[in-house]
This record gives C-alpha cells, sequence and structure tokens, in this order.
C-alpha cells in the first residue's frame, strides 16, 4: 500500500482556528500528504488565507465547493482526493506529530482494515460539558473490531476528524448521504453493515475542540430523536436482531426508554416483555406487554436483550447482570443509544 495519503478538510469561516490546524499539518513526522480543503462558502477570508499558504507548498490544494453544505463538499472533496488513504480532518481541531504515520502504519499492518480512528482529547476544558466528557470517555474505549461490533449501536463510535478510511469502498457505498441524520455514524452504520473491518488505535492522536457552534449542539441532524431513528433503521436490517425478532425483550420500562424505542417498534416489531427494576413496575402491563424482572429471561427461552438504558453505569451495570446469567455481548444482547 503506498504511504501517501490525502486529507480532507471542508471548512467554512474558519479563519480563527485553520492556521493552528495547518500547522499540525505541517508538523506531521509523515510528510507525503495532499490537503484537499475544500471551501464551503466561507465569507471570512479563510479562503484566500489557506490560498497565500498553498501559494508556497504544493500539497495544499483550496477548492471551492460547487454545491452547499458539509456532505456536499464531503463529497465533492472525496471524488477529487488523489490518494487511496484519505484522512478527514476539521478546521477547528489539532492532529499530534505522529497522527498520519501512526494510522498508515495501522492500515500496513492490517490489509483488510478499511477504516482507522484514533482516540481523542476534547479542549478548551472550560467548555466541554460533562455528558459530553462521559461519551468521549466511553469512545476512546471502543478500540477493538469486538467491541466496535458490540457497542455500534450505543453512540458514534468514533471522531469524524480522527478517522483515516480507504477511498474506494467509502465511494462504492455512496460515500456520504444527505438526510435527516448526522451523516458520520450512517457512514460507520454502513461500513459495519457491509462487513468492512474497522478499529480505533488506542492513544491520543487528535485535540478535538468543543465550542458553542459544534454542529453536534446545533443541528438537528445530530438531535436525540435522529439518533435514535438512524439506530432503529440499521438495527431492524442487523442479522443479530433479525434472526431473534420473535424472540426479544427491551431492557427499561420507562418513560424515555419507550420513547426512544418506538422507532423499532414503529417498524412491526414487538418485544416480548418490557425488563426492569423497579419493583413498582414489575408485574404490570405497558402497551399490552408485561413488565418483567431479570430472573424471567432464563425461565422464558434466554431472548435477546436490547438494552436501551442509556444512563452512564447504568448500562455496565445491567452488562455485567447478563454476563452473570449466561449471556454474551454483541450475541445475546445489544445496547441500544
Amino acid at each position: 500500500m503506498s504511504s501517501f495519503v490525502s486529507i480532507l478538510l471542508p471548512f467554512h469561516n474558519a479563519l480563527d482556528t485553520l492556521p493552528a490546524c495547518l500547522h499540525s499539518i505541517r508538523k506531521q513526522d509523515h510528510p507525503h500528504w495532499e490537503l484537499v480543503a475544500v471551501d464551503d462558502q466561507s465569507t471570512d477570508g479563510s479562503a484566500r488565507w489557506l490560498q497565500a499558504q498553498a501559494l508556497a507548498d504544493h500539497r495544499i490544494r483550496v477548492l471551492a465547493n460547487p454545491d452547499k453544505g458539509l456532505v456536499n463538499a464531503l463529497n465533492y472533496g472525496l471524488s477529487v482526493c488523489r490518494h487511496e488513504l484519505v484522512a478527514r480532518m476539521d478546521a477547528d481541531d489539532i492532529m499530534h506529530g505522529q497522527r498520519l504515520s501512526r494510522q498508515i502504519s495501522h492500515f500496513q499492518h492490517n490489509p483488510d482494515l478499511v477504516l482507522s480512528a484514533t482516540q481523542v482529547r476534547l479542549f478548551p476544558e472550560h467548555l466541554i460539558r460533562k455528558g459530553f466528557l462521559e461519551y468521549i470517555r466511553w469512545q476512546n474505549q471502543c478500540c477493538t473490531r469486538s467491541a466496535i461490533t458490540n457497542q455500534i449501536y450505543i453512540e458514534s463510535p468514533f471522531a469524524h476528524p480522527s478517522v483515516m478510511f480507504k477511498k474506494r469502498p467509502v465511494q462504492q457505498l455512496g460515500g456520504y448521504r444527505q438526510g435527516a441524520f448526522p451523516e458520520d455514524y450512517d457512514l460507520w452504520l454502513r461500513l459495519f453493515h457491509s462487513d468492512h473491518p474497522m478499529e480505533k488505535l488506542p492513544e491520543v492522536l487528535l485535540e478535538w475542540r468543543e465550542s458553542l457552534s459544534r454542529v453536534s449542539r446545533t443541528d438537528p441532524r445530530c438531535s436525540r430523536e435522529a439518533f435514535d431513528r438512524l439506530r432503529a433503521h440499521y438495527l431492524a436490517r442487523d442479522p443479530r436482531f433479525l434472526n431473534h425478532a420473535d424472540n426479544f425483550v427491551i431492557w427499561g420500562a420507562g418513560r424515555k426508554t419507550r420513547k426512544r424505542c418506538k422507532h423499532l417498534l414503529e417498524q412491526g416489531f414487538r418485544p416480548n416483555a418490557w425488563v426492569d427494576i423497579d419493583p413498582k413496575k414489575i408485574g404490570n402491563q405497558l402497551q399490552g406487554i408485561p413488565v418483567v424482572n431479570s430472573h424471567w429471561l432464563n425461565t422464558h427461552g434466554h431472548p435477546l436483550v436490547l438494552i436501551y438504558v442509556a444512563n452512564h453505569g447504568a448500562r455496565e451495570d445491567i452488562a455485567r447482570e447478563l454476563d452473570g446469567l449466561g449471556y454474551t455481548p454483541g450475541k445475546d444482547y445489544l445496547a441500544v443509544g
């Protein structure tokens, strides 16, 4: 495999952060890269600034998005990347000096690998929300193929600007899709459903900037509802679920859980039971379905368990209880959201 890599960087009004981002790219210990920077209709001079940098560095290509929006910029940029390995980068993030070399080596030592991600560190500290910090802690431990397979429906397992992927398989899947969902998580799920191996290097190689204007805070495509709908779409097509679609239960009988799993149930699936620990709920029925405790599982055909409880800590406690009942993660139970 060639050691050359294309860095795909869409940007919009990023003049405040582009210099630090570009500096981190130029400081890579791997010099064989091209930067494909796609300007998505910036008005702050960031395109002019980057074009000036390109005059002194032939590796930098500054292109105008022929359409509008992030997905269009990503797909256009991907189409003109010259190399098979494509590293994503955002204009407000910072690469560690060994990022490109470590990920290229990852591919060279694992020829079947289609996507390599890295662990990330959030900055600046004063803007980091507790919930997002918990998400990053989870994401940073989800590294191996088996962990990704078992946890793919919890959240997006990769920080988008940390990934490097092979161009051809991504384009064969249609590239990034436009829709009412997060385009990166949708791509990871399509890669997963196409049996393309994905791994994460267990080291921090990207500083991921938190900001009040982060898309995940402001864009409806990244809302809880959008994530729940997207997860349900792919879960309903996962053989691990389909093979047990007539014998599954949902762990979590609370109102929030029932709201979040509605997208799966609206596709015609019906759980045999709700599992819960609340004695006030156990023994009752919700939507005509009984609420039971965990001991019910081993006396009713060892059904597939979908853990819809999303609280950090509670999900892990449930997984440990299921392990104790002889359940296998990724096979007998799946955590969802």
